[in-house]
């Protein structure tokens, strides 16, 4: 098992960052929607940036926190539920579990929300508003999501997968990327796709808040939050009434004094 954790720490920089680069050359060779490209050089720099910033605190911050969930583990587990690929599989849809509901809530908890709208706010959706995050989300999600960790005794290996796993799935569904109908249509039952998480960045609220699921759609089915329909022409993407903004504004807003959060 330590071998395993080794190898994946070793690997996961270049595995993402492998697969980040082959979205970004899928996307400019067969894209779905029309980039701006007079504004395309400064919405790299923004969201790469933010990127290069969780970069720095998530590695640091997940494997303490998960070090510290792993020594503060409740313990019932044995040996027998913490191998094999099926259990390891069953961590993955319980983190996956947590992570619908944690994004439903920075959605319907105006605090929460004030750091989620930094991804929101992206006027434009490619594989880069995949890793726009402000870096107080990335903080708050770590925290809360340890305490999930220790409740459920999930073990490291599982963890780091996740961790990769969810990278390549948020690069993937935020991709400006043509994909057949037929694929889309039958691997959505299953996975979140692309034009599935499109409806999620409309610029209407009450599209917004809809489409939850990160790896898989099944949660939104049973939760009731779907919304398939494919992003109608007349609305754009980004935040109902709302302006994008440069990188040190989007790193001051969850800060700001608003009449009306959420």
């Amino acid at each position: 098992m330590d071998s395993i954790v080794q190898a994946l720490l070793t690997w996961k920089l270049w595995i993402i960052g492998g697969w980040f680069a082959l979205i970004l050359l899928c996307e400019h060779t067969l894209p779905l929607r029309r980039a701006r490209h007079i504004r395309l050089l400064r919405r790299y720099a923004s969201n790469l940036t933010l990127f290069g910033l969780n970069g720095i605190v998530s590695p640091l911050l997940v494997l303490y926190t998960a070090f510290v969930a792993q020594s503060l583990s409740l313990g019932w587990r044995d040996d027998f539920f913490q191998a094999g690929m099926f259990f390891l599989l069953l961590d993955l849809v319980l983190i996956d579990f947590f992570i619908y509901w944690w994004h439903r809530a920075n959605h319907e908890l105006s605090f929460l929300w004030r750091f989620h709208e930094v991804h929101h706010l992206d006027d434009e959706l490619d594989s880069t508003t995949g890793v726009r995050f402000h870096v107080g989300e990335v903080i708050l999600s770590t925290l809360v999501r340890s305490v999930y960790v220790i409740i459920l005794d999930i073990p490291l290996v599982s963890i780091l997968v996740a961790e990769i796993l969810l990278q390549f799935t948020t690069l993937f569904h935020h991709a400006n990327l043509r994909l057949p109908r037929l694929f889309e249509r039958y691997a959505g039952y299953i996975l979140v796709m692309p034009y599935w998480h499109e409806s999620h960045h409309r610029a209407r609220r009450s599209d917004t808040d809809s489409n939850y699921g990160n790896i898989l759609s099944l949660w939104d089915r049973l939760f009731s939050s779907v919304n398939p329909q494919r992003t109608p022409s007349n609305i754009g993407i980004g935040v109902e009434r709302k302006k994008d903004l440069p990188l040190l504004g989007l790193l001051l807003e969850p800060f700001r004094r608003k009449s009306n959060d959420g």
